[in-house]
């Protein structure tokens, strides 16, 4: 059988792919990969920086590039066929790892070089790639008897099985659940672009009336306007519950499975806990300055959060005599208050965003930034029709990236947002080899009478994530593995955290909110109210992104072997942090995959930090000019392109000529006034 992922390719060949080729072509270029890596480890010349840490950096492409459509297409793309090839090679690629971190001659060689490093001359790139091969090494195993590396063999493996599965069970359970509903009573306060979303989603499933699911586009209108409180709290309760029904879809077990082998591997390694093994590379450091930057955020925005919160159980009661304001009544009550105070609402925001006028708003404010353009192009591959692909260019006419972009929610793909890439960028044999990078997301697609049109919140979510595309696109290193976002996880948030920060302004609005139908500029009045309405609920919004950070934290910074209950040890970390009264049938542990599928285990706190560098960061932008060349090209050249080639805080203090001040983040925030 003739396999493209096994042919020589540069674009993904989507149209070629079948699910049956997918297993081959990996353990096909695990064996490949495996024969560069003895190539490197029984080269018979002295070990050099060139033939042995170089190399190894080079080793295994083919690899990275067939894996990478793979766990892609597994996260935007997938079915029952995919999953189960996921279930499959996982171990595979984990034991190759292994085979890698454990391979004695191989690190033999890479530490020969790494106590050679002060007399080799090498740049500040090179010492990092150094560096960072060497710690893969001694921070995975290396080091240790062979007794021990094979106990680390077996905890990888499934640890690799329990990800996937965690994973499975959450997208499961969001397709599985559908609020069925055929009485139009039920959908008052509903907005009429989500009632038609219904009743479109109602028909693709051969239904009469409408059906609200746990999608993003479907859920989020339906909690923020529906009238009918019943119907809000089954919707609430059935989000907030997923994989914690024990059922087959449960995912209990697989989360104390999951933290106490990470906990056995960081002992293994001669760490306290897995947050001191992740930690040792962050910015952060330690488990300690974690604590005490999530408690201090904490001082300063629970007073704040308290007082908010009373405004709206106050605003509910007097609203409509509710008593107790529970979870499902905060996004519905919010969006009352906030349209009392500000006189806005999504809806009317909407007509202003179309979707396409927002992709080229970004693009614009890309131009304008670091002088790039974008050439839509549809003779390129996609796995999917809603994908739009495209060109990406510098100031001089030079390709830069291929841009895949897929917007919209579908049963094989999971929730959420996220940037990725199909190919990184290096430089080799004299060639700057560019990179192709993937923005996916869930936003409202469009009905029989309306364009997609975006509330603020998805607008804000477009530009995050074409922020981390820009990290991508703008990559200029000399080896894959410092290519791009390859950066410490708590600094990978700031290209896309900043970025946010041009939908709250003028100028840049002006570049793309014009209204669908009548092309008029959104009108000044509304860019003011989005610029006051910004910092509304800021304390309570803190404070629930903290709670997510320090339930990271608690189960990863100390010993979890004596934890039996999943929810009894949630609700005491949550105990710092809680407004509303607890739910007994919801768990958020049991689909938290940001800590249990991805790869923020112990960085969730990184969303917090980045936005103390990206406030700083856009105060600095905001003193000379948010289209201010001198600035954007010092950001360009110190952040965006750099990657991970020296220090995150070496690279922030050459862009702005200091550390980051939090300060920046809570005058933002208006969390000063209330400190």
């Amino acid at each position: 059988m003739k396999n493209p992922l096994l042919e020589p390719f540069d674009m993904a060949p989507f149209s070629q792919i079948k699910n049956e080729h997918f297993k081959p072509a990996i353990e096909e270029s695990i064996s490949l990969a495996k024969a560069e890596i003895e190539a490197i480890a029984n080269n018979k010349e002295a070990p050099t920086f060139e033939n042995t840490i170089a190399a190894l950096d080079y080793a295994g492409y083919q690899l990275d590039r067939v894996t990478s459509v793979f766990f892609n297409l597994n996260s935007a793309e997938t079915n029952e066929h995919i999953q189960k090839i996921a279930q499959e090679v996982s171990p595979l690629l984990s034991a190759f790892q292994n085979d890698i971190t454990l391979n004695e001659g191989l690190f033999k060689r890479v530490k020969t070089v790494y106590e050679q490093k002060d007399s080799l001359d090498l740049n500040g790139e090179q010492q990092q790639l150094l560096d960072k091969r060497y710690k893969a090494f001694s921070r995975n195993g290396a080091n240790l008897p062979e007794d021990k590396k094979e106990r680390l063999r077996e905890i990888d493996a499934e640890l690799a099985k329990l990800k996937l599965t965690f994973g499975e069970n959450v997208l499961a359970e969001t397709n599985k659940f559908q609020m069925h509903l055929t009485d139009e009573s039920d959908l008052a306060g509903l907005p009429e672009g989500a009632k038609e979303a219904a009743a479109q989603l109602a028909k693709t499933k051969e239904l009469d009336g409408w059906l609200i699911t746990l999608d993003y586009p479907s859920y989020i209108p339906f909690m923020k306007y529906a009238e009918n409180r019943e119907l809000r709290k089954k919707l609430s309760l059935a989000f907030g519950s997923k994989g914690f029904h024990g059922d087959e879809l449960d995912n209990q077990k697989n989360v104390l499975k999951i933290v106490k082998l990470r906990f056995e591997r960081a002992q293994l390694l001669g760490y306290a806990t897995h947050a001191h093994y992740v930690l040792e590379e962050r910015m952060a450091e330690t488990p300690e300055k974690v604590n005490n930057f999530l408690q201090e955020l904490l001082s300063k925005a629970k007073p704040a959060a308290e007082a908010e919160f009373k405004q709206l159980q106050d605003f509910a009661k007097e609203t409509d005599g509710i008593d107790q304001l529970q979870k499902w009544d905060s996004a519905f009550y919010s969006e009352k208050l906030k349209q009392k105070l500000f006189d806005l609402d999504d809806e009317t925001l909407k007509p202003y965003f179309k979707l396409e006028n927002v992709i080229d708003g970004v693009f614009k404010v890309a131009e304008k930034l670091f002088g790039l353009s974008f050439k839509e192009v549809t003779n390129i591959d996609k796995y999917h029709e809603d994908v739009k692909t495209f060109e990406v260019y510098d100031a001089s006419g030079g390709f830069l990236s291929l841009f895949y972009a897929d917007f919209h929610p579908r049963p094989g793909k999971r929730g959420g947002a996220w940037m990725t890439s199909f190919k990184s960028q290096f430089r080799k044999d004299g060639k700057n080899v560019r990179p192709h990078v993937s923005n996916v997301c869930n936003f409202t697609p469009s009905t029989a009478s309306k364009p997609s049109l975006l509330t603020f919140n998805e607008v804000t979510t477009l530009f995050h994530e074409f922020g981390h595309g820009l990290h991508g696109m703008l990559a200029d290193t000399t080896y894959p593995s410092l290519s791009g976002t390859s950066v410490y996880w708590d600094f990978v948030e700031l290209p896309s955290q900043v970025l946010e920060n041009w939908c709250y302004e003028k100028e840049a609005l002006e570049l793309f909110a014009h209204h669908y139908e009548t092309g008029e500029l959104i009108p000044m009045e509304l860019v003011q109210k989005i610029k006051d309405s910004a910092t509304f609920q800021e304390g309570m919004q803190t404070v629930r992104q903290l709670s997510f950070g320090l339930l990271d934290m608690a189960w990863h910074g100390q010993d979890p072997t004596e934890i039996t209950n999943v929810k009894s040890f949630e609700s005491k970390a949550f105990a710092g942090t809680q407004l509303y009264p607890e739910t007994p049938e919801t768990c958020m542990s049991t689909s938290f995959s940001h800590i249990f599928q991805g790869g923020y285990a112990s960085g969730y706190y990184s969303y917090k930090w980045a936005e103390v560098l990206d406030a700083d960061a856009f105060a600095y932008f905001k003193e000379k000019g948010i289209f201010n060349k001198e600035v954007a090209t010092k950001f360009k050249d110190y952040v965006l392109s750099k990657g991970g080639t020296a220090n995150p805080m070496d690279l922030y203090k050459k862009f702005r000529g200091a550390e980051p001040k939090i300060e920046a983040l809570l005058e933002r925030a208006g969390l000063l006034k209330s400190a």
